[in-house]
């Protein structure tokens, strides 16, 4: 067993380390030369594109363009490990059950489809056809297609993703619940409102170009490693890069670039943040407004500061928020963000001594209940001195899995704009729903009270992702069918309906060959970038089908005579595929000529060009006021004689999402154990408790429901007293179903009000 230790991190983000882990990981999978030689293709023109995060890619002037978490997930697919029949057999469901994260999707690769056993308790080998029969049965003895739902997780190909909406919008319903609706739901909505477009605006090339980053609850070091390197760049030719994150992250202090002969030699590193500010969990929007009111009375007093002529002819709204900010009281600003007056008034001063500017966010900003309003605040920033629409500025939305984006721009989308559905009508001679579908708190919900009878997941891992970890679980276990397309064991497999089924895909290292063609899908990353992506490793196992095979199939088994698409052809062809996409799509014409360019082409951003397809035609300020009356607020109010914390749940440095690599956060000291809880020194001396100490984590919320994780251990460590960090899956439990974000409805992981409780060490 490996040891459990907290040890301080000295070392700088990426070097040495990285480079240690990337041999472990690859030793590890039994694939040292094979996952060194795939390593080369990894985000190459002629390669794949990394399963893990949607970083965009550069020129590809180097070989290496991988990172270390990368690497983790690229090793995870090329991996030398099975969990075949055999698996099934040794181990019930019940006993699989019982095994951890880490252990599920650490018996490798899935080589048959299967299908639950009720009498035996474990899962059989079924044949694919009798798989999609069985599926098709479900679907089409259900008394309303909204009982059905179908999740889609980023990682499926734009191919694969097209083909899923347009068979489930054949098949009569709009419930697509996708991971955007736990992570970046807030940006499409706080963006689309106020520009028009829901993505960020800016390139790689602006990165280069820009005089200040500001960097908002995101920490690229784990989540995005390969953005570490255009910060690096970035500092070292003089940009400022200004920092706001509760906790004291390595990626945004210092970086040792792998490929840097001498850094390395040297053991030396490249500062990133020249700005570093530890604001309270949840206290951005409040720093914002700190900001603006700054930069307002720097105009007032010295003139020359605001953009008038791009506020006069590309905004509407400014009146309104350069009041709302004149009437803002300082005190409750600091109280609010746990940032000084000074410090707001330096960073706005960053600010204006900059002439292109760049603002990055993450899920740090998205899992809150204002996260729309706090986007809105960062784009406020932005239009004040026209930082939207012309060089080396704009907002950046950090995306997480790799084809997040491009999912929903083909039109995974719970809430379908009507343009999209007339064209559907008009192409394939279908009635599509109007109505809008459930998103993913709401499908849990209706699994849940018995409403929805079928859960189909096109990749992902649900019953962990999700908020509200029992009740999710309760949901998916009142169905009557669940399906997985995977490609490992995780926890939505062994938490099933009554009726379940794993269907195992080639993963997106691997050769997709049809009808003895090799096949390459698309995917678009952060950037709006859309590029090929082909596999060069043979299946793991002869019995794998692609997505894109598996959904093609799927429809033809459900829709049968009633469809005038021909699902079989598409699923033989993908540049077929791309050809539909294209009639449907405008900004995909000539789909198939545009992606066989070296590097795929960029989809067209109308804000970057100064064109705003909003109500008004213009871009809009918003004065949204600092929240004062949250779920922390009112539980600290109510519980006045026990300290309320706030509780933001995170990854480990060995994890990406919801797949857990191994047991290490090496960038914060915590080695072979992922039960901790990170916590001021203070907060704990106050507790009357030692570091090292085992608590259980309780929920304060007004639903009279009990919310408890137990079994973790206190860290100190440097994060502003009253807050919390703790890893998901296991804190997800503490997330209620009903905590979401106003006008976006995702969860609010990153601001839980709890109370610690002495507890003991797990068994």
């Amino acid at each position: 067993m490996q040891e459990q230790k907290i040890a301080f991190y000295k070392g700088p983000a990426g070097g040495w380390g990285a480079l240690n882990s990337v041999k472990n990981t690859l030793l590890h999978h039994d694939i040292a030369v094979k996952g060194a030689k795939t390593l080369l293709s990894a985000n190459q023109p002629d390669g794949f594109d990394c399963p893990g995060c949607a970083w965009p890619d550069r020129n590809h002037a180097s070989t290496f363009e991988f990172c270390e978490n990368g690497v983790k997930a690229v090793a995870a697919e090329a991996t030398a490990r099975r969990a075949g029949p055999e698996l099934f057999a040794r181990y019930s469901v019940r006993e699989l059950a019982q095994q951890s994260d880490f252990w599920l999707e650490d018996q490798g690769r899935l080589t048959h489809p299967m299908v639950y056993d009720p009498a035996s308790d474990h899962y059989l080998p079924i044949a694919w056809d009798d798989a999609f029969a069985l599926i098709a049965r479900h679907l089409n003895a259900l008394p309303s297609p909204d009982q059905a739902v179908f999740y889609t997780s980023g990682r499926a190909s734009n191919e694969a993703a097209f083909l899923y909406q347009l068979f489930v919008r054949e098949y009569g319903t709009n419930n697509f619940p996708d991971c955007s609706n736990m992570c970046h739901e807030p940006s499409g909505s706080a963006m689309r409102e106020q520009i028009g477009v829901g993505k960020g605006t800016v390139t790689l090339a602006d990165f280069e170009e820009a005089d200040a980053i500001f960097i908002f609850g995101q920490n690229p070091g784990t989540n995005h490693p390969r953005m570490l390197g255009e910060l690096r760049e970035a500092h070292k030719r003089g940009a400022r890069i200004v920092s706001f994150n509760p906790l004291r992250e390595r990626g945004l202090e210092r970086f040792a670039d792998p490929q840097d002969k001498l850094e390395m030699a040297t053991l030396g590193s490249t500062p990133i943040s020249t700005h570093y500010f530890q604001l309270r969990v949840g206290g951005d929007l409040a720093a914002l407004r700190g900001m603006l009111k700054h930069v307002l009375e720097q105009e007032a007093a010295r003139g020359g500061v605001l953009d008038h002529g791009f506020i006069a002819a590309h905004t509407t709204g400014f009146e309104a928020l350069a009041q709302s900010l004149h009437e803002e009281d300082w005190a409750l600003l600091a109280q609010e963000s746990g940032l000084s007056e000074a410090q707001m008034r330096a960073a706005a001063d960053v600010y204006l001594g900059a002439d292109k500017v760049i603002a990055c966010w993450g899920m740090g900003i998205t899992q809150h209940a204002h996260s729309v309003a706090t986007i809105q605040m960062i784009l406020n920033l932005l239009l004040l001195r026209g930082h939207i629409g012309r060089p080396g500025a704009g907002p950046c939305p950090v995306r997480g899995h790799s084809n997040v984006q491009g999912d929903r721009s083909m039109g995974i989308w719970e809430k379908p704009p009507p343009a999209l559905l007339d064209r559907l009508q008009e192409v394939y001679g279908f009635a599509p729903p109007r109505a809008h579908g459930m998103d993913t708190v709401e499908a849990i919900a209706s699994m849940r009270d018995g409403q929805a009878q079928v859960f189909f997941a096109l990749g992902g891992n649900f019953a962990a992702a999700t908020p509200d970890t029992y009740e999710t679980w309760k949901g998916l276990q009142r169905c009557a069918l669940t399906v997985q397309v995977t490609t490992k064991l995780n926890r939505s497999h062994v938490v099933h309906g009554r009726q379940a089924l794993l269907l195992p895909c080639l993963g997106r290292t691997e050769i997709d060959l049809q009808n003895g063609q090799p096949q390459g899908v698309t995917v678009e990353d952060s950037m709006s970038m859309v590029h090929l992506s082909m596999g060069m490793n043979p299946p793991a196992s002869a019995h794998l089908l692609s997505e894109p095979a598996i959904v093609a199939r799927l429809a033809h088994a459900t829709l049968g005579a009633r469809s005038r698409v021909d699902w079989l052809a598409l699923a033989a062809d993908y540049a077929l595929i791309r050809d539909e996409i294209a009639k449907v799509f405008p900004d995909f014409a000539d789909f198939n000529q545009r992606v066989a360019v070296p590097g795929g082409f960029r989809l067209r951003n109308t804000a970057s060009e100064r064109i705003w397809a909003t109500a008004s035609g213009k871009a809009s300020f918003h004065a949204h006021a600092v929240p004062v009356d949250t779920p922390v607020h009112r539980a600290r109010a109510r519980l006045r004689d026990q300290r309320v914390f706030t509780l933001l749940t995170t990854r480990s440095h060995d994890q990406y999402n919801t797949t857990i690599y191994g047991m290490d956060d090496r960038y914060r000291g915590v080695f072979g154990q992922r039960r901790v809880v990170f916590i001021h020194a203070d907060d704990i001396r106050d507790l009357g408790l030692a570091d090292g100490d085992w608590v259980n984590i309780r929920t304060v919320w007004d639903d009279g429901q009990q919310r408890c994780v137990e079994g973790f251990k206190l860290v100190a460590y440097d994060i502003p007293r009253g807050n919390l960090a703790a890893y998901y899956p296991e804190t997800n439990p503490l997330v209620p179903l009903s905590a979401v974000a106003a006008h976006a409805g995702t969860p609010t992981s990153k601001s839980i009000p709890v109370v610690l409780e002495p507890g003991l060490a797990p068994q």
